[in-house]
Order: C-alpha cells, then sequence, then structure tokens
C-alpha cells in the first residue's frame, strides 16, 4: 500500500483554518510518480471514484481523513495515464454523480463534462494548443439531399486558410464530424498541423449523422450516400484532388464502424483510413453480449474478419488501453497486415473519450496525408 500522500499528512494534522488555506493552494488530485490521490471535501456518508478503466471496479470507495470532512484515495495510475472521472456523492441513501470540486479540468463529450485526471508524465501536446502563428480556416456549410437515406444533410467542411480555387485538394470525411469540432478541436489541430507543414492544407466534411445507432452500425444506406451522394457533391463543390490517395475516412467508436464499413463496400475509393477505438464487435463461437443494437455490427465485422479484402491501403488504427475495445482493435492489425495493407497501431493509456481521439490526430494524419515536413525528414 502506498503511503500517504504529504499532503495529505499535512491536512490530517491541520486545524480547520489552516485546512482551507491548504486545500487552496493545492492543485488536485495530488500527482506523482508512484500514481494519483484523489480528494474530495464535503459531508457525506460515502465517497465513490466513479471512472472508466476497463479492468478496475467501476466504483472504488474513498476513505474519509482523520477528523475533517476530507475523503481520499490513491490510485496506481502508470506513468502518462490520462482519465476522465466523477465523484459519486452517497448521502442519505441517495446518490449523485459531481465533477470533480477541487479541480478545474474537465472534458466534455455529447452527454455532459468529467472532470479530467493527468498523471505523472502526461502533457496535453503543445499541437492542440491555439497558436498565434496559425492561420485560421474556415467552415462552410454544404446541403445535400440523400436519397439513400430520404433526409436533406447539412454538411460542416473545413476549408483551409489561403485556400484557392485554382489549386486542388485533399479530401477527408470525418463521421462524427461535428462533435469532433467541439470536443477534440479539430479545426484547431488542423490549422496547426497545415501551419507545421506536417499535413498538406486539406477539406474536411464533417458527417453528422441523424440516427447515429442505426447508420453508422455498418449501414449499407449510410455507405451509399456517402459515396454515390456527399462525394460528388463536395466534389462539385471544392476542387479535390481525383486520385483514391487523396481521399480518405476517419471516425471514432461506430464512427471508425461507418468508416471501415464504407470503404469496405467500395474498396479502394477512400484509399485511407484513421479508425479511432473501433466499436469492432465480433465472434469467434457463440453470441455476442453487447446488446442488439449491435447485431449489424457483429455481422459486419464477422464478414469482415472472414473476407477483409483491401478496403484502403493505407490505415491509421488507435485505441486506449483502459478501454474494453482494445482487444478487438488489437485483434484488427494483424488480419489487415496479412492482406498486405500498411497499417500504423497507436495505444494509448486513456479511455474511450474525446480528447483521447484529439491526442492521436497528429499521428494519424500526418502518416497518412503527409505534409512538405515528412516528405523531407522521413
Amino acid at each position: 500500500m502506498s503511503a500517504l500522500h504529504p499532503i495529505l499528512v499535512e491536512l490530517t494534522e491541520a486545524s480547520a483554518s489552516e485546512v482551507n488555506a491548504l486545500i487552496a493552494k493545492t492543485d488536485f488530485p495530488l500527482v506523482d510518480a508512484t500514481g494519483v490521490t484523489f480528494v474530495y471535501r464535503g459531508e457525506a456518508d460515502g465517497v465513490h471514484l466513479r471512472h472508466w478503466i476497463y479492468g478496475l471496479p467501476t466504483a472504488e470507495k474513498l476513505a474519509p481523513l482523520g477528523n475533517h470532512d476530507i475523503w481520499y484515495l490513491h490510485l496506481d495510475l502508470p506513468p502518462g495515464s490520462r482519465i476522465e472521472y466523477k465523484f459519486e456523492i452517497v448521502t442519505g441513501g441517495t446518490s449523485e454523480w459531481i465533477v470533480d470540486p477541487l479541480n478545474e479540468s474537465v472534458a466534455r463529450d455529447p452527454f455532459g463534462a468529467n472532470s479530467v485526471c493527468c498523471a505523472f508524465g502526461y502533457s496535453r501536446p503543445d499541437w492542440t494548443l491555439p497558436d498565434p502563428q496559425a492561420r485560421t480556416g474556415t467552415i462552410d456549410h454544404l446541403t445535400v439531399y440523400s436519397d439513400s437515406l430520404g433526409t436533406q444533410k447539412e454538411i460542416p467542411v473545413y476549408v483551409p486558410a489561403r485556400f484557392r480555387r485554382q489549386r486542388r485538394y485533399p479530401l477527408l470525411l470525418a463521421h462524427d464530424g461535428s462533435d469532433y469540432l467541439r470536443y477534440s478541436g479539430l479545426q484547431q489541430v488542423l490549422d496547426n498541423l497545415i501551419h507545421r507543414l506536417e499535413i498538406p492544407p486539406m477539406i474536411v466534411a464533417m458527417c453528422d449523422p441523424d440516427e447515429r445507432l442505426t447508420e453508422y452500425a455498418a449501414d449499407e444506406f449510410h455507405a451509399r450516400f456517402v459515396v454515390e451522394e456527399l462525394y460528388p457533391a463536395l466534389d462539385a463543390t471544392f476542387p479535390l484532388r481525383r486520385e483514391p490517395a487523396a481521399r480518405g475516412l476517419m471516425g471514432a467508436s461506430l464512427g471508425a464502424v461507418a468508416s471501415l464499413h464504407t470503404a469496405w463496400r467500395y474498396p479502394g475509393f477512400f484509399d485511407r483510413l484513421l479508425l479511432q477505438s473501433g466499436s469492432f464487435a465480433f465472434t469467434d463461437i457463440g453470441a455476442h453480449d453487447r446488446g442488439p443494437i449491435f447485431d449489424p455490427v457483429v455481422d459486419f465485422v464477422n464478414r469482415f474478419r472472414d473476407r477483409p479484402g483491401r478496403p484502403a491501403r493505407r490505415m491509421f488504427v488507435s485505441c486506449g488501453i483502459y478501454e474494453s475495445l482494445i482487444y478487438e482493435n488489437r485483434s484488427l492489425i494483424p488480419l489487415l497486415q496479412s492482406e498486405g495493407l500498411d497499417v500504423r497501431f497507436e495505444e494509448a493509456r486513456d479511455g474511450h473519450n474525446w480528447e483521447n481521439w484529439r491526442d492521436r490526430l497528429r499521428s494519424g494524419l500526418s502518416w497518412l496525408f503527409p505534409g512538405p515536413l515528412w516528405m523531407v525528414y522521413e
């Protein structure tokens, strides 16, 4: 068992006023080379750490500290880790999940906000931060009616700074694109990487679903929409390069399934794939345990594993070690390599979240679409 963190020793021996002063000047959670100590202050019958680290109990109990209304828990979190969490506060037979009141670092997603814990050795990549030197691209909008889906789609489109009609540009289509913009800072990342010459100026179309659990679950109509309706509309509106190597698909979770399925149904059309934490559920024997909404996904991945073919020549796959999907993503790599595909795989000590996917964008984008910097130095 790890020794009590020095700050906790001070808190144990401090008076009430000294506790207030010590907490006010301390950054929480407490991070050192041995792991992370979570601290909560407040009256409660019990406090639990709720995290998303696959393989550990989903609720870890904090212990009371001395006579103060302070609770703590030490977690042996490996260096370089980044996790998201909440506190569950139990009072009078009821419980409430809250972000950590002592931690200002939060990450947002479509379901709300989580507190962020960065273990020893992790720092946010500088290329995800605002760079005053980088010129800012713009977000245009394209309206596309889809016969395949029976609906009208509004497509946000990233257009790089210094866009010129007389030039031709690579195209990347991002599934859940608006979420990539909101929660992974995709526009900032594109601006920065283009400025650094790590990727070429490119057009990035944001494909947002109306019914995500249907459209992204290996849906034939979605694949047809992307290739036969959305791409021609983009090609008619923007000066795009026409060779398959200049066209890519990306997505995370079910968005990765939609990307792989579309490329598989139209092999070689999108020759670059960026697949993040793909929900590539499959079965070797028996039934899966992920619920009926995954039935079409499992059916597709099982068929893909039997006959992968060559959906794209180059693929970048990433996944968090703390995700339940790490096994499925790891198992995909030798399958792809056995077909002679050019595959790069990156794992991270992180979970199934948008900032994990943000932190992998430089590796993925610059390898799939290398800019002048990499063409010179790689």
